[in-house]
């Protein structure tokens, strides 16, 4: 069985829920097939149906997302809860499900949905899911001061304007706006997770991150990583694991078994709150030959057996 994800479809449905407007007024004018998709929102029109709701849906998107959030609110991203005290900055990808829950009653903001389809004609030639802010394991959801959310709300603000001129180029500016916002929240980052490549070291850790995240999300019980230890990797990078294990020791403060172990942890998190399947077909997907092996490796790593998680 394969997991769910929200195609853009299924969001426009809930945003005529959310809004209240018919669909027709919701998909923005003149834009063609070819160009992939893109629309902008106001979060306060959304936050009814939210509030009704209690959360928005919690599962991985067709879709990708950049939010400006004003307002106390709490973030939920694959298995990580990050509380937002004023107001913030967050990125969705389809890799991770994720959902925000309102906490008052002064959320503001707006947010942009796109297809990798429309960034694809950005002449940049950048490929989103490369991009440390929609790395999974990397830090999505961002606490802003005062001065940030104006900033931000400015280019939010171009974008508005942009949607509704008649301008033949528009899409091309659109594109540049999203890029604005993403080199935004890259800035935001703590350094080490903006991979320079200036040395070996930190060309090491970003070819290991490739690799592992290749892997993910796991989208169906047929689907199964293949590589799980440090020398599956090391061998796969042709260096020695010693070699790796220094290179990511340096770079992150972690060995290689503990990224790899907390990355599937994350996944099987996932799947255990987003899927139906038994735990069984869990771990399998995730590389374990006996399900006992799974559950003390997962409880060892939480403190709960998969069942309780679940």
């Amino acid at each position: 069985m394969k997991e769910k994800h929200t195609s853009l479809d299924e969001f426009y449905k809930q945003a005529e829920a959310f809004t209240g407007k018919p669909l027709e007024s919701l998909l923005p004018n003149g834009i063609q097939q070819d160009v992939g998709h893109f629309n902008i929102f106001d979060i306060a029109e959304t936050i009814r149906s939210v509030k009704r709701r209690h959360t928005m849906p919690y599962n991985r998107r067709a879709y990708y997302k950049i939010s400006l959030i004003r307002g106390k609110n709490r973030a939920e991203y694959a298995d990580k809860v990050i509380h937002v005290r004023r107001n913030a900055l967050l990125f969705g990808s389809p890799k991770i499900p994720y959902h925000w829950v309102p906490e008052d009653d002064e959320q503001q903001g707006a947010f942009c949905i796109f297809t990798e389809a429309f960034m694809v004609k950005n002449k940049t030639g950048i490929i989103l899911d490369e991009l440390p802010i929609f790395r999974s394991g990397g830090y999505p959801v961002f606490e802003i001061t005062e001065q940030q959310t104006g900033e931000i709300g400015q280019i939010f603000e171009k974008i508005k304007g942009e949607m509704i001129s008649d301008y033949e180029y528009k899409y091309d500016l659109l594109r540049n706006y999203v890029m604005e916002l993403i080199h935004y929240g890259q800035k935001l980052q703590p350094a080490a997770t903006l991979y320079s490549g200036k040395n070996a070291s930190a060309r090491i850790l970003s070819l290991f991150v490739e690799l592992l995240e290749r892997q993910f999300p796991i989208e169906s019980t047929g689907q199964r990583l293949k590589l799980r230890t440090a020398k599956d990797y090391a061998d796969r990078l042709a260096i020695h694991v010693n070699h790796l294990n220094k290179a990511l020791k340096e770079n992150t403060g972690q060995t290689t078994s503990g990224i790899i172990r907390s990355r599937i942890v994350q996944e099987a998190k996932i799947l255990l709150r987003q899927t139906e399947w038994n735990i069984s077909e869990i771990a399998y997907s995730l590389g374990f030959e006996e399900v006992a092996h799974f559950s003390n490796f997962f409880k060892k790593q939480t403190g709960v057996s998969p069942l309780q998680f679940r």
